[in-house]
């Protein structure tokens, strides 16, 4: 038996039957099933390593199960092996890293402490969205990202002068890496988020950069396309060409793919962080190389 082995939940089969290829892991897979009152039972299939596990599960919606199921075989793992290395490729709650509002709960300390309790020694997370969650882990962590393989897709399609934008000033400098991989320039837009109702709205005045040039739209995460849909309905405004979204995390919430392409966006390109008919981007490599 390996002295290495994968451990899939549920939510990361096909990633994680990848990553064991690349790093010829032994895989460990997990079966469940879900009682009517929500409950998970988790059943493994194939044996543990006694020396190190990698625990693959995204934690994406519903997120409260996939968060259980992956503290579960945390502690499965931790059972059986000496060293256990989470890799949550979506690390759902990671927007609550601090107070934004008096009296809100950072769930990301929470998360923190039940990771360490649950057993893990170390933690690899793709894109996270805010490099600050990781300071409520007492863990080692480590954040990889998928920027440059997203650029490897981008460099096979045929696009007319093509511009990087980040749909917010957040983003700015995820839309500059993305631009200085791809060798093209970028922009970034202004935005307004009410914190209260959520509503969207783009400050930015007019920009000529823009007319008769595809466009990509680069972020980290799409979960209802508010932000995506509002930068889109402006871009389109200034005579822009094609519009392309490149995202690493696409949840794609209440038909969030179908308004975001009648927004008028030709195509969204994803990662397999979250599976879907967007994820065309695999990104086991790249979490192989933060393993190893």
């Amino acid at each position: 038996m390996s002295e290495l082995s994968i451990i899939s939940g549920k939510s990361s089969e096909k990633l994680s039957k990848e990553l064991s290829k690349k790093i010829k892991g032994n895989f460990v897979k997990s079966e469940i099933r879900i009682f009517p009152d929500g409950e998970s039972k988790i059943t493994l299939i194939g044996k543990i390593s006694g020396k190190k596990s990698i625990v693959v599960q995204s934690i994406y919606p519903p997120v409260d199960t996939n968060l259980v199921q992956a503290l579960s075989l945390i502690t499965k793992a931790k059972e059986n092996s000496s060293e256990v290395i989470a890799v949550i490729p979506y690390m759902g709650y990671a927007r609550q890293d601090r107070e934004f509002l008096p009296g809100e709960i950072v769930t990301m300390k929470v998360l923190g402490k039940l990771f360490k309790g649950a057993g893990a020694s170390k933690i690899i997370v793709v894109d996270i969205h805010s490099l600050i969650g990781f300071k409520h882990f007492s863990i080692k962590t480590k954040n990889v990202t998928a920027i440059p393989d997203l650029v490897k897709y981008f460099k096979k399609l045929s696009l007319k002068n093509p511009l990087v934008i980040s749909p917010d000033q957040g983003g700015k400098e995820r839309a500059k890496e993305f631009a200085k991989e791809f060798n093209s320039n970028y922009i970034a837009l202004d935005k307004k988020r009410d914190k209260k109702t959520g509503k969207i709205k783009i400050t930015t005045k007019n920009t000529d950069e823009v007319e008769n040039r595809d466009l990509i739209l680069v972020d980290d995460m799409i979960s209802t396309g508010g932000s995506i849909i509002k930068a889109t309905q402006f871009l389109k405004k200034q005579k822009c060409k094609k519009i392309y979204v490149a995202c690493t995390h696409a949840l794609l919430m209440n038909d969030a793919e179908k308004k975001i392409k009648k927004a008028g966006v030709t195509s969204i390109i994803s990662t397999n962080t979250i599976p879907g008919k967007t994820s065309k981007v695999d990104i086991s490599k790249i979490i192989a190389k933060a393993i190893m």
